[in-house]
């Protein structure tokens, strides 16, 4: 069986393809820079780049 894990925590954005619940086939992990110019993470700035990563990451795993 595979299993695909999406995690959108903060400012990253991962993705990992595990079979049989053991052997990690993938695993895609985005950070976020754009933060950086703020001194910290703005929460729509985040909301919005985990929508342009997600299926890149997908895509890649």
């Amino acid at each position: 069986m595979l299993i695909l894990g999406i995690d959108t925590s903060c400012d990253d954005t991962s993705v990992a393809v595990v079979q049989d619940t053991t052997t990690i086939l993938a695993n895609v992990i985005s950070s976020q820079g754009i933060h950086l110019d703020y001194g910290g993470v703005v929460p729509e700035l985040a909301s919005r780049a985990h929508l342009t990563l997600l299926l890149p990451a997908i895509e890649s795993a």
